[in-house]
């Protein structure tokens, strides 16, 4: 049977050799029924094998997205061993010399003791206590790490990451704290620095733990709550303390961050005042223990961004995207509600109303002023349409026969929110006034059922009327803002209006500026008696940074959804600073050049009733200067607010001023951006 089986397959695949071999006239023997059977088989497994082969495979999908995972991670695998294989002295692949092993090769060493804050979002967040579904959980970072568990169980993510609407403290049963130590905030997420190559660069010089200190905290909390819960303020002090006494009695340079400036500013006026408010260390305190304070991308006077936030849970990168692909935020297609569930957790933590503009119209503009009137947004163009707008007055924005041109297309920046693009550009003489009974009017109007929906926000409170009134050719200024805020966010306000202040002082003297609500206000409290101590504004320059909004009413009439958005369809010109519905000026990306730049520059500049003792201060620009290529990272030139931490020459600055250095002695002020001349168009007593 085999020997028939191996014949027929001959005869059938290779006919010619059973030809050449003299088999023409060879007859196959009579075999059974049976042994047919069995050919008839093989014969019908070839035939769908041949068959096989000659259909092309299906794609679906998940085959092509596997496939365009695989040549992705395949390519960055291989670009990454090549960039590791590849000499150094191959032109363009050179790595730079590190900050900290040139400054060491200069003979600079570990002088002052180093104190780091972070800021708002980059701290490390860890549970101690939760919800049945946090279980495992236990000690585990719920936020600054992989952040696994959003996807796993976000319901129960969120739930702990919220604080308590009414006292801005834990929720009951829930205990979420800082993570501690250099690891609360080197690294943000996996491969995504935030201290981590500054630390690195001071450990060449040697510094370590002895003499380098994150001041970790919970950076959602109010400041002030951050020493009734976990007596943050009070381990900052003692922890300066002991670095000042165990390193030979040098006194520490701070260095915060962000929203980090504004907390170590509370920290200064809680740490000389007296106890049980304060720390009870006495009026000197700062003069014996701190050299210099040197703020990074210091948010000082506010973040428009943080407006928008509150607001609609959006900036301008939000927006894109719920413009590009509205399902995937709304709740229309998918019902995800993703805004809706930011904006519940956001408007718990109190922290975010520090970040809102301060000093009102005086600082930011009104309807028909603003300091950065007649800035050229595009930084590779001229920075001013017409250098002779510098010398006029606060009305500069509307056009003048007498003065020989004309603005194209005006900007009044403050106009922070508007509803609609010709409300936001035409001039102030047409458009409604507004007064705070208005607000509280609107406010008035409740809707009989608050509690539609599986997502409540406090705009499930407000009627449609109340909305409509908010939104109908409506302008907000700085002076405006809050009250708007008041109206839609009421339980946060509530809260914000005890732990915050966003004014100006007209006598720093009266007794009320003792509470410290008005401690992380640059414009209503006064720098400490310390004039041997050194104040540096550091931030970047040369990004399109938001400055204020273009708004409308969200089409979705459901309850349980956010009634406003920006209007991403709105475009200025090709040279405008209006871009999908956002006016943008010069900064970091996410503060602007005049909360960054201002105390600096005029606020604390020399002796004045803000600085009464004379601090030195210092700003240190920082042009951007995008990488060069993927192999550059997130750049060693970048301006970018949380990029500049790699910023090769800002490490330096700090490094150098750690090492012993004077600001005078590393070249005083270096600036490239037009802070001076806005600065200069504030009216400000001083």
């Amino acid at each position: 049977m085999a020997s028939i089986l191996r014949f027929r397959k001959l005869c059938y695949v290779e006919p010619v050799k059973c030809s050449s071999l003299g088999f023409e006239s060879f007859e196959t023997p009579k075999i059974s029924k049976k042994d047919e059977n069995i050919v008839s088989n093989v014969e019908a497994v070839l035939e769908k094998k041949r068959r096989r082969r000659k259909e092309p495979k299906e794609w679906k999908c998940v085959d092509c997205c596997c496939w365009m995972i695989g040549y992705m991670c395949t390519t960055w695998w291989l670009l990454l061993f090549l960039y590791h294989c590849l000499p150094v002295t191959l032109p363009g692949f050179q790595v730079p010399e590190s900050p900290g092993a040139k400054l060491r090769k200069e003979g600079l060493s570990a002088m002052h003791p180093v104190v780091l804050v972070p800021g708002i979002v980059t701290g490390g967040l860890e549970l101690w206590e939760g919800r049945p579904c946090a279980d495992g959980l236990f000690r585990k970072r719920l936020w600054g790490g992989s952040f696994a568990e959003i996807f796993k169980r976000p319901l129960c993510w969120l739930e702990h990451l919220s604080l308590d609407n009414e006292t801005g403290l834990d929720p009951p049963g829930i205990r979420v704290r800082a993570v501690p130590g250099l690891v609360a905030a080197d690294y943000f997420a996996p491969g995504y620095f935030v201290w981590a190559v500054l630390i690195e660069n001071l450990a060449r010089i040697g510094y370590e733990g002895k003499n380098l200190h994150m001041a970790a905290y919970d950076w959602r909390l109010s400041f002030q709550n951050t020493e009734v819960r976990d007596q943050s303020l009070s381990r900052l002090k003692s922890k300066i303390e002991l670095m000042v006494v165990t390193n030979d009695y040098k006194k520490v340079v701070v260095v915060p961050h962000s929203m980090g400036v504004l907390y170590f500013l509370h920290f200064l006026k809680w740490v000389e005042a007296p106890s049980p408010m304060g720390g009870g260390g006495g009026p000197g305190w700062c003069s014996k223990h701190i050299k210099s304070i040197m703020n990074i991308g210091p948010t000082f006077l506010g973040v428009p961004k943080a407006v928008s936030n509150i607001f609609s849970a959006e900036g301008k990168d939000v927006a894109f995207a719920r413009a590009m692909a509205p399902g995937v935020l709304d709740s229309e297609i998918l019902r995800l509600q993703t805004l809706e569930h930011v904006m519940r957790v956001c408007r718990t933590w109190d922290s975010v109303m520090s970040l809102v503009p301060k000093g009102g119209e005086a600082i930011w503009g009104n309807m028909d002023w603003s300091p950065e009137e007649g800035c050229d947004c595009d930084s590779t163009k001229k920075k001013y349409l017409q250098s002779s707008l510098s010398g006029q007055s606060h009305d500069t924005n509307s056009s003048d026969g007498k003065l020989g041109f004309q603005v194209e297309e005006p900007v009044r920046y403050g106009r922070i929110i508007s509803f609609g693009k010709e409300t936001s550009q035409i001039p102030s003489s047409k458009l409604p006034t507004l007064d705070s009974k208005e607000f509280s009017r609107a406010s008035t109007h409740l809707k009989s059922n608050s509690s539609c929906g599986d997502v409540w926000t406090e705009y499930d409170e407000m009627s449609r009327e109340s909305i409509r009134t908010v939104a109908e050719n409506k302008v907000y200024t700085a002076r405006t803002l809050l009250d708007l805020l008041r109206s839609v966010a009421p339980k946060m306000m509530q809260r914000a209006d005890a732990h915050f202040s966003h004014g100006i002082a007209e006598n720093l003297d009266d007794p009320k500026y003792s509470h410290y609500k008005y401690w992380s206000n640059p414009l209503e409290t006064k720098l400490p008696d310390a004039p041997d101590m050194e104040i540096y504004c550091l931030y970047g320059v040369g990004i399109p940074t938001e400055r204020s909004y273009v708004y409308k009413l969200s089409p979705s009439n459901r309850c349980s959804s956010i009634p406003f958005r920006i209007d991403s369809s709105v475009d200025g010109s090709d040279s405008g600073c209006l871009k999908s519905g956002v006016y943008f000026v010069d900064g970091d990306e996410t503060v602007p050049v005049l909360s960054a730049g201002f105390m600096c520059a005029k606020g604390w500049r020399g002796r004045s009733r803000f600085n009464p003792s004379g601090i030195a201060t210092y700003i240190r620009e920082y042009q951007h200067k995008p990488p060069a290529s993927l192999l550059e990272g997130r750049g060693l030139e970048s301006g970018a607010h949380v990029d500049i931490m790699g910023n090769v020459a800002l490490i330096e600055d700090i490094m150098r001023v750690a090492a012993g250095t004077t600001g005078a002695e590393i070249g005083g002020d270096r600036i490239y951006s037009d802070i001076l001349r806005m600065s200069e168009r504030i009216s400000l007593r001083l």
